[in-house]
């Protein structure tokens, strides 16, 4: 299916040039729809317009097969729709055979998060007396008293933090950019972090804009980021697998629970629909009734 390998590459151009979508985004959208392609081939296919509404649901069920999840299943589906509606608009193909494709049901996962007196434990690891233990103070309150994405944060360049005025500047998926208030606890972080460990990260390399840095004086990577928050987290003694994103959960998590509007929720994650801020409500009432449970004598 050599039409479809050519014009793969041109939607990938498309995502890069015109939607701006980030490359983790980008290499979802690319690594389905190869899969997508070659089960194609195998089928039989050898040219876009020979795809219909059958082989389509032949592939799903394929994947099915496999054991892949409804979430990744629906996934695949809105990466192969996505596809075909870009092969329609620029005359690729004449058809596009995902026009009447459902999505499988998906059970709603909720998030897992910390309480408070876990977040508490949790950046009390950290030695304040190390130039370490200084910015990875840092990096955890930002992490927790901001919401941010792993990407973000790693992201952040020093011009982003206004520590005087109380805001970091956050650039999210495509690009967009979005102001986030930093508390009492990420402003004193970041200040011990600027003026007492970063200088001597740095003063090893030509210099940078990246806030967070290595111990080389590099930008701080996902990775390291990972492993960082790993390490503290069984230092911690904390017993659930804890990633950067769980942070960003409990960070919405604890503001709903604390009474906070979930359209400014909404507006400090980032998120395009409120739809997807509106499962932090439901893990709101869910720990709600897991204390009751626990602490009603009667429950």
């Amino acid at each position: 299916m050599k039409d479809g390998r050519f014009a793969l590459e041109d939607y990938i151009h498309f995502l890069k040039v015109e939607r701006q979508l980030s490359k983790n985004t980008i290499s979802s959208y690319k690594r389905d729809l190869v899969e997508y392609i070659v089960s194609m081939e195998k089928i039989g296919i050898e040219a876009i317009d020979e795809i219909d509404r059958s082989v389509i649901l032949q592939h799903l069920h394929q994947l099915k097969e496999e054991g892949k999840s409804s979430r990744t299943i629906a996934r695949h589906i809105s990466s192969v729709r996505s596809f075909h509606q870009f092969l329609l608009r620029e005359k690729v193909a004449s058809q596009d055979p995902t026009v009447h494709l459902e999505m499988p049901k998906i059970d709603q996962k909720l998030p897992s998060v910390l309480s408070v007196a876990e977040v508490d434990k949790l950046i009390s690891m950290p030695e304040s007396g190390k130039l370490q233990g200084k910015r990875d103070i840092a990096l955890l309150e930002l992490l927790y008293g901001t919401g941010m994405r792993v990407s973000e944060l790693i992201g952040l360049n020093m011009d982003d933090v206004h520590l005087s005025m109380g805001f970091v500047r956050v650039f999210g998926k495509g690009g967009k950019e979005r102001i986030v208030p930093l508390g009492g606890g990420a402003i004193n972080a970041c200040t011990s972090y600027i003026r007492e460990a970063r200088p001597d990260f740095i003063s090893k390399t030509k210099g940078t804009d990246a806030f967070l840095v290595n111990m080389r004086g590099g930008r701080l990577t996902r990775q390291g980021c990972w492993k960082i928050i790993k390490g503290y987290a069984v230092k911690a003694g904390i017993q659930k697998e804890l990633t950067p994103h769980i942070l960003r959960h409990s960070f919405a998590t604890h503001l709903i629970e604390n009474g906070a509007d979930i359209r400014a929720v909404q507006e400090m994650l980032g998120h395009s629909d409120i739809s997807t801020t509106q499962i932090y409500t439901h893990v709101s009432k869910a720990r709600l009734k897991d204390v009751y449970v626990k602490y009603h004598p009667r429950a």
